[in-house]
């Protein structure tokens, strides 16, 4: 194999490295995922000399910020209060339904700090507009 100037093959190998990481980790799912991802990033910082960046350790903290203050909000029961506010806003009417379910989902999204929350209110939106022969894509796509 000749092995031409101004090619960097180890560019090369450290994508095939983070892509075969990624690729195993989203095949087992869940932890894995990011735990493989977490390996990848190691190797490359010490067996490829890398240079590691400082945003990645501020965005995982903002991440476990979060994600700590979603548990807590579940824990306490605070998210099924605010689901409950949102599903009566809805119910109470209807007729709007595709336009007050992205404006609550917004909202929940501002409360909450993350738009996970958006999974628990689609089968709500999807009652609210079904029962009112509302094609329920509509006000699920735009939430």
């Amino acid at each position: 194999m000749e092995i031409k100037p101004g090619v960097n093959h180890e560019f090369f190998l450290q994508i095939v490295l983070i892509l075969a990481c990624l690729f195993y980790g989203a095949r087992k799912g869940g932890l894995a995922l990011g735990l493989l991802g977490g390996i990848g990033i190691v190797v490359l910082v010490f067996a490829f000399q890398a240079a590691a960046g400082q945003a990645a350790g501020g965005l995982m903290l903002t991440i476990v910020a979060v994600v700590a203050a979603s548990a807590t909000l579940q824990a306490s029961g605070g998210l099924d209060v605010l689901l409950q506010l949102a599903e009566k806003v809805l119910r109470r009417n209807p007729k709007y339904v595709s336009i007050l379910a992205p404006f609550t989902t917004c909202t929940l999204t501002m409360l909450c700090g993350t738009g996970h929350v958006v999974y628990t209110m689609l089968p709500i939106i999807y009652d609210v507009a079904i029962k009112n022969d509302i094609r329920p894509e509509r006000p699920m796509a735009a939430s």
